[in-house]
Formats: structure tokens, sequence, C-alpha cells
């Protein structure tokens, strides 16, 4: 489908550039009037993913979004509960699900969750199906939204039926592009934080773990492509860095995506470089298409305009699944 950029500006001006318009919603929106209802449910490899549930107006809609959140972040993040929110407002239920380790209790197994692990957003796919809803839509936000295009990619015209368009923001669909962007000094500040808690969670790993995680391990970790080298791929059976960003980048899949899709990214993304999007198979692909704001940041998209709190990427999406 064609490439379409949007001209006009998003942000307010007192947020100026990519990193004000991707930390500000971080740190001081509150979305309140969201209510889950956590469901446990287990994973063949015998370990857990929480998944929590908010329905339209309590009861069950006959739509169902499931949303899946970005590294390091959990159904309880303001991007999370403001879609959440505005959704349930208009008549759609809501799933959102944790990645293992995400959900305020670290999972049973030496893993934890990465870009590409389809096979977890599956099983959540189907519970989903279990339920006696006729439209199923799928919503992913940077990693959850690598993770949404590379499951769409692998399901091709084999796609349950129900599961009827997909909406994804700020993706990094070259893995490798984005894990070199985040070293550039100007956006350490992301990748310290996302270290910050991703080094925690190996040192409780390796408490049980000791034959599958090195501690010593840890001082050699100083970026994030570190972390995935040491940590992320051998974890989950990659050959290192590369190879795990090689196997799970969405840019490899997205030919044999076969539903209605959507995937915006802004071109002020100070953590997903735009050139490292795939364009050329982009504007030649029937039914992905990506729009391209000039700014919004990364998984901020804060209007100018505030109106009942809600978000220009909430607008976004309630217009396209409706």
């Amino acid at each position: 489908m064609p490439l379409i950029e949007t001209t006009s500006i998003i942000s307010p001006y007192w947020l100026p550039n990519g990193h004000f318009q991707s930390i500000y919603p971080a740190l001081f929106r509150k979305v309140k009037g969201v209510n889950y209802q956590r469901e446990r449910i287990v994973t063949p490899d015998e370990d857990f993913l929480d998944l929590d549930w908010s329905y339209a107006e309590n009861r069950k809609s006959g739509k169902l979004v499931i949303l899946s959140h970005g590294l390091e972040g959990n159904s309880t993040r303001q991007y999370i509960l403001g879609m959440v929110k505005l959704l349930n407002q208009h008549g759609f239920d809501c799933l959102a699900w944790n990645f293992r380790g995400c959900g305020g209790e670290m999972n049973k197994t030496a893993r934890f969750y990465h870009s590409g692990a389809t096979e977890d957003l599956e099983l959540v796919v189907q519970r989903a199906l279990e339920e006696d809803y006729g439209q199923i839509h799928l919503i992913g936000f940077s990693l959850g939204g690598n993770l949404t295009l590379k499951y769409l990619g692998e399901s091709g015209v084999n796609l349950n039926s129900r599961i009827k368009n997909a909406l994804v923001f700020s993706v990094p669909m070259d893995l490798r592009a984005c894990s070199l962007s985040i070293i550039q000094p100007e956006n350490k500040v992301y990748m310290h934080r996302f270290l910050n808690t991703l080094k925690p969670k190996v040192n409780a790993k390796a408490a049980f773990f000791p034959d599958r995680i090195n501690i010593n391990d840890q001082k050699l970790v100083l970026t994030l492509y570190d972390f995935d080298h040491i940590f992320t791929a051998p974890l989950h059976g990659f050959n290192g860095a590369d190879h795990y960003y090689e196997q799970c980048s969405s840019k490899f899949f997205i030919k044999d995506i076969a539903i209605p899709t959507m995937i915006i990214n802004a071109k002020n993304d100070p953590i997903v470089p735009f050139s490292s999007l795939p364009l050329e198979e982009l504007k030649a692909h029937a039914q992905v298409c990506l729009v391209a704001t000039l700014d919004g940041g990364h998984c901020g998209f804060r209007p100018a305009r505030l109106k009942n709190g809600v978000y220009w990427s909430e607008e976004q999406a309630l217009e396209f699944l409706s």
C-alpha cells in the first residue's frame, strides 16, 4: 500500500522533539478507570502467562482487542491503559497480556521473553478464541508491535478468520539497527532505563539456574546489544545477538501478512530510526500500510489538544478498528 506521510504536527509546542515526546507520557501521564480481571494460563513448558481482561461496560461485547506491550513494559503502562480505556468506552473488550516475567512475578523457567517469542502470543490468541468473540483485533507497541507483525507473517493465510486486523505503533522492525541506535549518546537514557530493570531479573534467574546463567557475565554488559548477545540470545536458542536479530526482526516476515495491518511510526522516534523501516517492501504490500508521522516520539503521540485525556494514537486506533 502507499506510504501515508502525515504533514500536520501532533505534539504540543512544549514537547519540542522526539525525546520529550517519548519521555513525558511515560513519566507524567496517569490513566485511571481501567479495571482488570487477571487470569493465569499455563504454557507447554510449565511456565505461565498473566492475562488482564477489561470488559466494555463490564460485559462481553463480541469484539476483543489483544494488546502486546513493549520492552520491560506490562499491562499497566500508560499507553496500554489509555488504549484499553478508550476502547472499552466504545464497545471493545480488551485483553492486555504480560510477557514472561513482566506481570509482577518472575516466571518459572530459565527463559524470559524476547522480540520474536510468537509462541506465547499464539497461546494468548488461542485462549481468546475459546471465548465467543466474532471479531478479534491485535494491537502492539514497540517490541510488542514487532512480535505482532512477526506472528501475522508466520501465520500467513492460516491465521484464524476471526482475527480481522492489526495495528502497531513505534515498531523496531529491524532489531539490529535499533539496538545499535540506542547505543548512541543521545539515546543512552533509554538504554540504561531498560538495563536497570533487565539486570535484576538476570540476577534473580541466576540464583535458580546457575548452570544456565553466569552472574559474573553481568560486568560485560554495557549496552543493550551486550545484554542480547550474552543473555537473551543463548537463553532462547540463538547464536548471539546478530542471529537473534536476524531471526526475529519483523521486516523479514511482513511479506506473508494476509490481513489488513497498519504500522504507525514517527519520523522523530529516537529509538527506531525511520531509515531502518523496510519502506519499499511496505509500499508494495497489498495488506500492510505504513503511516509516518512527523512527530510523536516513541510510543508517545500526546496531542497538542488533549480531549478527555485521549492521545492521538488512541484516536487512530479507534478509527482503524471501527
